[in-house]
């Protein structure tokens, strides 16, 4: 499967903060504590969070979660 069949679809940090419920200092926090996907730099001011990754976090969150 080519990347035009599939794109990697990468997230701001809004969109990180709306599917994650975290604060923007929890999620840089989280990232140097080693328990947050690092993002990926887009520019030197830019940088953005492969979705996979941040779905990923999420579902081991919830799979490690009691019911």
């Amino acid at each position: 499967m080519s990347m035009s069949e599939n794109p990697e679809r990468l997230l701001r940090i809004a969109e990180v903060q709306n599917l994650t419920g975290l604060q923007r200092s929890s999620i840089y926090r989280l990232i140097q504590e080693d328990r947050f996907p690092h993002p990926l730099k887009l520019s030197e001011r830019a940088s953005a969070w492969r979705e996979s990754a941040v779905c990923t976090w999420i579902a081991e969150r919830i799979a490690g979660r009691p019911a």
